[in-house]
């Protein structure tokens, strides 16, 4: 039986003889049905009409992504470590051309998601590359696909690989995480945020939200107590979910000016 695919989000379902009744990532609040109703495909479908694009960020940091545009249109972040490579975030995409080149580059250590608008195909990237795929337990229940490839980390941090490790923010979901890499920004420190912090196109700020597509925001207290998190950590560069969504250099500084400027204008407009 088919492992059936929705077309808004990319998320992938355990396999069944016909489409689900619904997605619960897109009738969650946070995403959205669109107004012409649900609609489904399948990865073979999506390899009859699709190809995925590499983009080097840095010398050891490689972004994935499909065109035509599938779902969310997210990329994935292939990290090149001295101890393993680790897939952040997957795309619905997987084809034999992708699996090639990851392999090419020296395969997987492990996956990891920042949280469940990007499960996308997850258990497919893990089954092909015999690994783990780590996702903070606090969203397990958003899982659609259940598979023994999948791993469920607790708390607010889980070392992956000696220069790369798991951050548990919340905010966008509940087990909502970054990866912070040590040896991103030619050693200085990068985050892999997703859109848990959302780099913004003017490649100067970031956004904070509970729903990007339908504008629920975040209160301020949840806004400070990330930002306060992540100055806690070595970092420089921030690397979004999205195509051209990164800041290179000051991005802590971007973090900290962006939740000011956040929380002052959520306090201006509750004021009594």
């Amino acid at each position: 039986m088919p492992h059936f695919l929705c077309q808004t989000c990319g998320i992938q379902f355990a396999d069944s003889p016909a489409p689900p009744a619904a997605c619960p990532i897109c009738t969650d609040e946070r995403q959205y049905v669109p107004a012409r109703g649900q609609s489904w495909t399948t990865l073979d479908r999506l390899r009859g009409g699709h190809a995925n694009t590499w983009r080097a960020l840095e010398p050891d940091l490689l972004a994935i992504r499909s065109v035509p545009a599938v779902g969310i249109d997210q990329r994935a972040l292939l990290v090149r470590t001295p101890a393993g490579n680790v897939l952040w975030d997957c795309i619905a995409l997987l084809d034999e051309a992708t699996i090639t080149l990851v392999r090419a580059l020296g395969g997987l250590a492990g996956i990891a998601l920042s949280h469940p608008h990007y499960y996308s195909t997850m258990v497919e990237w893990g089954r092909a590359f015999g690994v783990p795929v780590w996702l903070h337990a606090a969203d397990r229940q958003h899982v659609t696909r259940p598979d023994p490839c999948l791993r469920f980390w607790e708390g607010e941090t889980q070392t992956l690989l000696p220069d790369l490790a798991l951050h548990r923010l919340g905010g966008h979901f509940a087990g909502g995480a970054v990866a912070h890499w040590r040896g991103g920004a030619g050693g200085r420190g990068a985050l892999l945020s997703g859109d848990i912090l959302q780099v913004m196109p003017d490649r100067r700020h970031v956004g904070f939200m509970r729903s990007y597509p339908c504008l629920i925001p975040l209160p301020p207290a949840e806004v400070r107590r990330m930002a306060d998190y992540c100055a806690g950590l070595d970092w420089e560069a921030i690397y979004g979910a999205f195509h051209e969504r990164e800041i290179t250099t000051g991005g802590k500084a971007a973090l900290a000016a962006s939740a000011a400027r956040y929380c002052a204008w959520v306090e201006r407009m509750v004021e009594p």
